[in-house]
């Protein structure tokens, strides 16, 4: 995986991404809102997260979220 692999994604993609804060990491889930050569914003379900490249660590695509049950 190049250091850069994040680039080859799109908007509207679901990700989760894993990124440096202070004293360890978190992870961002959600669909790119915004991605270019300084990092990306990720829409959550606590609104959008700003991802600076310099601190990504290590991410992926994944599918969408299954749908939700009637009761």
């Amino acid at each position: 995986m190049s250091a850069r692999f994040w680039q080859e994604w799109e908007v509207g993609q679901r990700v989760s991404v894993r990124y440096r804060i202070e004293g360890g990491f978190t992870d961002a889930l959600g669909y790119i809102r915004r991605i270019d050569e300084t990092g990306m914003d990720v829409e959550t379900r606590r609104g959008l997260q700003r991802v600076p490249a310099e601190l990504i660590v290590v991410g992926r695509r994944v599918p969408p979220p299954p749908p939700r049950r009637t009761r």
